[in-house]
């Protein structure tokens, strides 16, 4: 009896040929290099040091695209957003000890977004290795214990003949849902060293699926078919695994109302009559959702941000569909489906029964007119005229990428995406001057259309390096930079909680001049002025700035008395 895992390709005569006479001159970064391109790479991200200069020296002999950018934790940002926006693993190089280290930061958002990187990076030389304290530049006692509690698995290679299977396996971890951010790790005298290896051409790395337990969907099934006042919380699970025709058509079908997560943005219709929106942040949203007694959550774990911070408790039954296990019934019990968002849709869809509600997009118009009934009372005019503008002057095909800045947490809640992952944030890990190097990673993976980035001034300075990035790979970003003079959300949270603001205010550069000593043309802009001046910056070829001077405020938070 021939089992298939028997079954052994053999190898044709062309194949055997050049197994028998490899290219002269290769080293260990070779098979790096190789590997990567056979796995389907086509570009990477990252900055050389003297460790990974064998990887940087193979790179030098490929077709890969490279992307340097001018600090290591903005090279991850970059290959987060290009991994994000294409769904596929985005390699990062980086050399040993401090140019590792600086990555960490971009690791954790990719982890929290499940965005796939792979990030290899040098070591010592092997003989250093084993926590020795040999004196080493740029040595640890253990490289991979830093990396090991933020990315989703580590992996390491000894020799060249480990360096194929240990990239390929990082590869398929990086796809297998969740996606994540991985680590590989080579020392220095592996990847200089000759090899008489054979050309890696193409390892077999493809990710497994993730179904669900059938049991659980027709349970699942029975109980939105049969619910009352069902609704629906999507997250970003749903569109990393290209679910939201799916998402849609179930909502439909069971005439649900559907909230999208902050990650989740685009994954429903902002204008279809079932769409809640993104309101999280809304204690009338929060109790809209409280009242539901079946509540569908897909790709959320039910976290701060999507559960405006964890005052949301809800009095239903709810079911959670989400492929990662450790956040199943994480926050809320549950009737829990490890699966990917996709396949569990589809199952649903199989089984669920039609119901009809006339009363339910009523509800839905009800409550956003409270939402907009509360805004309307604190005089935020300045903040949504903004966010109008910006919506005005990007293109519905253009995604924009948001920083840890007042704008941004208006976005979350207000801004319509118009598509599946077309808006992106770091509100995975809430870190500084993501917008901008992420930005221009999404232009590199396309460079037919402009993309926008949006961050406050403090923001802004954590990533003003990467304007050299921009012009050197002339990249279709512009970047709208909101000055208010500091770190205007910590300002407004140390105002109300402790009646004024202590190291949030800042001296600042010259943005506009500054982004034109870089090459890059710069635009001072007024409220007024914004969508124009926006729209024309968008729609010019290569790299822009636009500086709106603001000092916009946040909506009320509704979740303090609750606390």
């Amino acid at each position: 009896m021939t089992h298939d895992h028997d079954l052994v390709l053999r190898p044709t005569a062309a194949q055997t040929a050049a197994a028998l006479n490899p290219p002269p001159g290769r080293i260990g970064g070779d098979l790096v290099v190789e590997t990567l391109r056979g796995l389907g790479a086509t570009t990477v991200f990252g900055l050389p040091g003297q460790h990974a200069l064998g990887m940087f020296d193979a790179l030098r002999r490929s077709d890969l695209a490279y992307v340097g950018l001018r600090v290591e934790n903005n090279a991850g940002f970059a290959a987060d957003a290009y991994g994000r926006v294409t769904g596929e693993a985005a390699p990062l190089l980086l050399s040993t000890g401090p140019g590792a280290l600086t990555a960490l930061p971009a690791l954790q958002e990719a982890a929290a977004a499940s965005a796939p990187v792979l990030a290899v990076s040098a070591q010592v030389p092997a003989r250093g290795l084993g926590g020795g304290r040999h004196g080493h530049l740029h040595e640890l006692r253990d490289q991979q214990a830093s990396f090991r509690d933020v990315v989703k698995s580590v992996h390491c290679a000894r020799t060249a003949s480990q360096i194929p299977s240990a990239i390929a396996a990082a590869w398929q971890s990086a796809l297998t849902p969740p996606h994540g951010p991985v680590f590989v790790e080579i020392p220095q005298d592996v990847l200089a060293a000759p090899t008489s290896l054979p050309v890696v051409t193409a390892p077999d790395a493809t990710p497994p699926d993730l179904p669900p337990r059938p049991e659980l969907t027709a349970l699942a099934a029975h109980l939105l078919t049969t619910a009352e006042r069902p609704a629906v919380i999507a997250g970003g699970g749903v569109v990393r695994s290209d679910a939201s025709g799916k998402l849609r058509a179930l909502a439909e079908r069971l005439d649900a109302p559907v909230v999208t997560t902050f990650g989740g943005k685009g994954a429903f219709p902002w204008e279809h009559p079932l769409s809640l929106q993104s309101w999280l942040e809304d204690r009338h949203m929060t109790d809209f959702l409280e009242d539901a007694d079946v509540l569908l959550v897909v790709g959320s774990g039910l976290g701060e941000l999507s559960s405006n911070y964890h005052t949301f408790r809800p009095r239903g039954r709810v079911i959670q569909i989400e492929a990662d296990l450790g956040k199943l019934e994480s926050n809320h019990p549950a009737l829990g489906i490890h699966a990917d968002a996709r396949l569990a849709l589809s199952a649903l869809l199989e089984t669920v029964g039609e119901r009809s509600d006339a009363s339910a997009r009523d509800r839905v118009r009800e409550v956003l007119a409270a939402v907009r009934s509360r805004l309307d009372s604190q005089q935020l005019t300045l903040e949504q005229g903004l966010l109008a503008a910006i919506r005005q002057a990007l293109p519905s095909a253009s995604p924009s990428f948001w920083d840890m800045t007042v704008l941004g947490y208006w976005a979350w809640s207000a801004f319509d995406a118009r598509r599946p992952g077309a808006m992106h944030s770091a509100q995975g890990a809430g870190g500084l001057g993501y917008a901008y190097p992420a930005a221009l990673g999404a232009a590199v993976a396309d460079r037919t259309r402009p993309v926008l980035a949006v961050s406050g001034d403090g923001g802004a300075l954590y990533s003003i390096a990467e304007l050299a990035t921009a012009r050197q790979h002339d990249l279709p970003v512009t970047w709208l930079i909101v000055d208010d003079g500091g770190y205007g959300i910590l300002r407004a949270y140390m105002t109300e909680e402790y009646g004024e603001p202590m190291g949030t205010e800042l001296a600042g550069p010259d943005f506009a001049a500054l982004a034109e000593s870089f090459g890059v043309p710069a635009t001072r802009t007024t409220p007024e002025a914004l969508r124009e001046d926006l729209a024309r910056a968008l729609s010019s070829k290569g790299p822009s700035v636009v500086v709106l001077g603001a000092r916009p405020r946040m909506f009320a938070p509704t979740h303090l008395a609750d606390r």
